[in-house]
């Protein structure tokens, strides 16, 4: 039997361990997420720093990080500390354009990681565009420019290690994982043992010569239209 999940909210905990495993890998620092999603209206992006990347294929959204400029700062120098670069070489300001690159490239690895795990727990993939990080004073909503069914929207609570706060929204269309189950029960059919015995009958074997003739019939008519 299929089994139904609430799936807007499945990846939304899944984007909450894919900030977290890549900001503590990056970082060598704790990186916590409050255990509550927020079911928020819209996603926007906020000061100080705003990073989004849009994504589709077998599921479509956009995905969102706002962070504070402590926040930021925060995370740009324990991950330049972490790689090994003297302290007095790093910038100081959050709006430097490193300290925004450094911001645009966890996000690129966030999103990479959670298409990495959605593929793993689902078997469905996605595809996104170059993640943005820009400064911002003011903030902006985001829609994404293709028409979603219904897109639902979530908000995701963070802090890092010396409690600074920092936020990932994201807007998902309205869509619903449901997983086969395979578990291979007695009182299911098994599917891959009927399909070996199919292919050990003879109705494959008259299907490959039925599509042999089909293609012949399709390049006989190609070959009509091309004269």
């Amino acid at each position: 039997m299929a089994r139904r999940l609430n799936t807007v909210n499945e990846v939304a905990h899944i984007l909450c361990e894919a900030v977290k495993n890549v900001l503590e890998a990056s970082t060598g620092s704790r990186i916590y997420y409050a255990p509550t999603i927020q079911k928020v209206p819209s996603i926007s992006l906020k000061p100080d720093i705003g990073c989004f990347v849009q994504f589709s294929g077998d599921y479509s959204g956009l995905f969102i990080m706002n962070l504070s400029g402590p926040a930021a700062l925060e995370l740009y120098t324990r991950s330049m500390k972490f790689m090994g670069l003297p302290e007095e070489d790093l910038h100081t300001d959050y709006t430097s354009d490193d300290v925004v690159n450094c911001i645009g490239e966890f996000i690129n690895q966030v999103i990479g990681k959670a298409r990495s795990m959605v593929e793993a727990r689902y078997g469905l993939n996605a595809r996104n565009n170059q993640p943005k990080a820009i400064t911002i004073s003011t903030a902006i909503t985001l829609s994404i420019a293709t028409m979603l069914d219904r897109p639902q929207c979530r908000r995701l609570s963070f802090k890092t290690e010396d409690n600074n706060p920092f936020y990932v929204e994201m807007n998902l269309e309205q869509v619903e994982f449901i997983k086969l189950d395979r578990t291979g029960r007695k009182d299911q059919v098994n599917v891959q043992d009927d399909i070996d015995a199919m292919m050990d009958s003879s109705g494959p074997r008259q299907c490959v010569a039925a599509s042999d003739g089909c293609a012949a019939d399709i390049d006989a008519l190609m070959a009509e239209f091309g004269d």
